[in-house]
């Protein structure tokens, strides 16, 4: 019962978002305090005896039900509903023996002391009371309450939503509560078409339902800040685990090559930390956000970015590489009072000849590129590789059916792999010439999203190049 007394009323005919509907009076009664050095004493008492008010977002101590009390500061404990239903209208402390309180001995020996006396008291809940689950389930009709739709996407200040067909009717409504709920969030749009249905570059056409139409959004991630037109580029802010894992494998001085880079979710952190990257993205909108990120945040040593095909960024990079003479000069690091101090180099790092990691960030057709490893290194390159190189790990993203054990799907993108290399590859550790298959995360409800990780076989990378 004391549930439903701090419910939200009942809108189930709402067809536009009413927000003096919700609201109510909870009548209740309460203790009121006499002195309010007494507060923290009378609260304590009622809380540890269970008999002030326990409810999620809502305090046990108010001010006074009588106005000019209130405006003199005056407080009360809020009582309990069991417990305020147990009190008879009209108790007070200076009733004979306090008999109406004989349920209540914690209240029975308060009021004895002059302490408090019981007062009638109505909580008004209103609409900024309430969360958002709580008013959705007020206004959804009885046969929609399976699967009320909760979850979005915020990206900067745009929450992204992708209802499903028999919540639209209604998404204006959950539009404007998730904005009012979320204080963050001040534009609400929602999906109507599979990323990358309306171009290669993987956007989306949406509509808006709630808010102002701006899409340029900022988003800090690692440490890091990116900017840009959300209905321009792709970004997905549930992968940033797996761009932290990824990265974390990636060591200073090392060089990395992202081959669908976006707008740097993996080279603008790696570049931080002290990695030579060389970041490619075919949509001039993602290279565009991606060249402001390097600036930004002060990567511009480390991280490259480019404009181009990624089927030709392959070869075209490894081979530059090997030309490549870039380094960085690290300084000690010293006061800025210290005007007048020389600085000092610590330390330099000088670019790999040969990359140490490849990544390929695009799920859908990532591992169609796979091919363009054969003869990343052709006889006439083999003679510039320094003495003992290592071929690259490979990081291809990829879609693909989900299990519980994902034993079966491993053995699919294995084969995949294997037929786009045209050489066998198995399921296994890396360091035994294996593909270790990384499961990132489910996409749909028969749909997860894999990270395949191998080192690229020698035989592959010393091929001759098909003309």
């Amino acid at each position: 019962m004391a549930d439903d007394m701090f419910s939200a009323p009942i809108n189930r005919s709402m067809k536009t978002l009413d927000r003096n509907l919700f609201k109510k009076t909870v009548q209740l009664k309460a203790a009121r305090i006499f002195d309010n050095k007494n507060i923290s004493r009378v609260r304590g008492e009622l809380e540890r005896n269970k008999v002030a008010l326990f409810q999620e977002r809502l305090g046990s101590v108010h001010p006074d039900p009588d106005p000019d009390l209130a405006k003199t500061g005056k407080k009360c404990v809020v009582l309990r509903p069991e417990i305020s239903r147990q009190i008879p209208d009209g108790a007070a402390a200076a009733d004979d023996g306090h008999k109406s309180l004989a349920h209540s001995p914690v209240l029975q020996e308060l009021a004895k002391q002059e302490l408090i006396s019981i007062v009638p008291y109505d909580l008004t809940l209103d609409y900024k009371y309430w969360t958002y689950h709580d008013i959705i389930t007020s206004v959804l009709p009885e046969d929609e309450q399976g699967e009320i739709p909760s979850g979005f996407s915020q990206v900067g200040h745009v929450a992204h939503l992708n209802l499903r067909d028999e919540y639209l009717k209604h998404k204006y409504i959950i539009a404007e509560v998730i904005m009012d709920k979320n204080p963050t969030v001040t534009t609400v749009i929602n999906k109507i078409d599979d990323v990358g249905e309306e171009s290669e570059f993987r956007t989306f056409k949406y509509e808006l339902l709630a808010g102002k139409d701006d899409l340029n959004v900022t988003v800090s991630e690692e440490n890091c800040t990116f900017k840009f037109d959300y209905s321009k580029v792709y970004w997905n802010t549930r992968l940033n685990t797996e761009h932290r894992r990824l990265v974390a494998m990636f060591q200073e001085g090392q060089a990395v090559c992202d081959v669908m880079a976006g707008i740097g979710p993996f080279a603008v952190p790696a570049g931080k930390k002290k990695i030579f990257v060389w970041a490619n993205d075919l949509n001039p909108e993602s290279f565009a956000s991606m060249t402001d990120a390097v600036k930004r945040n002060k990567v511009e040593d480390y991280v490259l970015p480019f404009n181009e095909d990624g089927k030709k960024f392959i070869p075209r990079t490894a081979e530059a590489l090997l030309k490549s003479n870039r380094k960085v000069e690290i300084f000690k690091k010293v006061s800025r009072k210290d005007v007048d101090h020389k600085p000092e180099v610590v330390k330099t790092l000088v670019e790999p000849k040969v990359f140490d990691h490849y990544v390929m960030n695009l799920p859908a057709t990532a591992i169609y590129f796979l091919n363009n490893f054969s003869g990343l290194y052709p006889p006439e390159l083999q003679k510039e590789l320094p003495e003992g190189a290592k071929m690259p790990l490979v990081h291809v993203y990829c879609f693909s059916t989900k299990s519980d054990d994902n034993v079966e799907e491993g053995k699919k993108i294995c084969e995949e792999i294997t037929q786009q290399l045209n050489f066998e590859m198995k399921p296994g550790k890396i360091e035994e010439g294996g593909v270790e298959v990384h499961d990132v995360r489910d996409v749909a409800p028969k749909k997860r999203m894999f990270c395949a990780s191998f080192r690229l076989p020698t035989e592959v990378a010393f091929r001759e190049r098909s003309q």
